[in-house]
């Protein structure tokens, strides 16, 4: 009921949720009488709702969830959320420099299909993404294709996430050095990581706004897809387009969910109360954490440049609906052959 009614405090939802009970004696708690009630019970109750909630959504046959055989799912990272600016959030949360209020890092796992969440860690900013990201990695099933942007790409990180068995489909950071082993015919190439074996796909990508501005920009991806005939070059440029969806997750959370408002508690243990509370209020969403058996929860608060130069560019372009100046057409120059695209429209930063 919190949830439905974020701001008008403990008594007048305690009243709301009694209205109906006519005739029957109702006590008239105060409301610190039920706020000491909610932290005796802590969060078990919203970790339980969790283990129902969170999960893939989609079934094997819903359009637009799976590429082949593998299930697409994303990992991604907001450090955006503020909290209440009190003594002990700043002593667990700190202060960032581009904010006024304490601010936690989430990191989720998300089905792009469907948008569900899948499981979710959050805590302070200075911990890092891919630390967060790696909490949830249990999480991963062998059908499963993850994507995810080039904050991803450490060697660590990519080798955790093939013991899984799951593939992976990310973006590599621009001063990355991935040697050219074998050259493929769509124009990728197979490299080494680490000690892990992927292949490389260069793109030139070019999005068009509603204004008419035009944004050019150079991915470099990274897969453990490396049969380039079972699944070519421009058909995983555009399938990585999918891991937008994700940010599209992200602003239903924060602006239509929470509606831009702060996390009112004071402390970590409410702040943990409240993200399960918040992330309840839509059924793609579950309690924000996620851990292994092991794990405590308490401690868990486009292919231009290196393509055959034989074979004419392809140019690959969608127009999601959309009513604000955000990128609405997106042109993928690549000459890798004319399979159809994998995206859906729709998704938006």
């Amino acid at each position: 009921m919190m949830c439905l009614f974020p701001e008008v405090g403990y008594r007048l939802v305690w009243d709301k949720l009694t209205a109906g009970l006519s005739g029957i004696p109702v006590v008239c708690p105060t409301a610190k009488a039920l706020r000491d009630l909610r932290r005796r019970l802590g969060s078990a109750p919203v970790r339980a709702l969790f283990d129902v909630l969170a999960g893939p959504l989609a079934r094997p046959t819903t359009p637009g969830v799976r590429f082949g055989p593998y299930r697409t799912v994303s990992f991604d990272g907001r450090s955006s959320q503020r909290v209440s600016d009190s003594d002990r959030n700043r002593a667990w949360l700190g202060r960032t420099s581009h904010h006024d209020y304490p601010t936690l890092e989430l990191m989720t796992l998300v089905e792009t299909g469907t948008r569900a969440l899948l499981g979710a860690v959050f805590g302070p900013t200075a911990e890092g993404e891919t630390s967060y990201a790696g909490r949830l990695l249990h999480l991963l099933r062998p059908d499963m294709l993850v994507l995810w942007d080039k904050r991803f790409d450490g060697n660590a990180f990519l080798s955790a996430v093939t013991t899984t068995g799951a593939q992976f489909l990310g973006r590599l950071r621009s001063n990355r050095r991935t040697p050219a082993l074998t050259r493929l015919v769509d124009g990728s190439y197979l490299s080494v990581i680490g000690t892990l074996r992927v292949r490389v796909i260069d793109a030139q990508i070019t999005v068009t706004c509603t204004d008419g501005t035009v944004l050019t920009g150079s991915y470099r991806l990274a897969t453990t897809l490396t049969d380039a005939r079972r699944f070519p070059a421009a058909v995983l440029v555009d399938l990585y387009h999918q891991r937008w969806e994700h940010e599209s997750a992200y602003h239903a959370l924060r602006h239509t969910i929470m509606n831009g408002r702060l996390l009112h508690s004071g402390d970590p243990i409410g702040i943990e109360r409240r993200c399960g509370r918040s992330s309840r209020s839509t059924r793609h969403c579950g309690p924000l954490w996620s851990t292994p058996p092991s794990a405590s929860p308490a401690q868990t608060p486009t292919a231009a440049a290196s393509l055959s130069p034989s074979k004419p560019p392809v140019t690959r372009s969608s127009r999601p609906p959309t009513s604000s100046p955000r990128p609405s057409n997106r042109s993928v120059s690549s000459d890798a052959g004319s399979c159809p695209a994998c995206s859906r429209p729709g998704g938006s930063r």
